[in-house]
């Protein structure tokens, strides 16, 4: 793959993102609290894994890697 193409692409996905979350802040609204997802609030600290959003975020990603670098 061109390097070149990579990069717009890449620049594009995240001003998209960008976009995103500044004016449409309820479309991400569900990352994080999924089942799954661990967030633990203690007095002195905060622990938070986003097990499943993370899980579901990775096989999108797939799928649209899958889809780019299909000839």
């Amino acid at each position: 793959m061109d390097a070149g193409k990579l990069l717009i692409t890449a620049g594009l996905a995240m001003a998209a993102l960008g976009l995103v979350l500044k004016y449409a802040p309820w479309l991400i609204h569900w990352f994080g609290k999924l089942p799954g997802d661990i967030n633990i609030d203690n007095a002195n600290s905060r622990v938070f894994i986003p097990i499943t959003s993370m899980i579901i975020i990775s096989l999108l990603l797939t799928l649209i890697a899958n889809f780019w670098f299909r000839k």
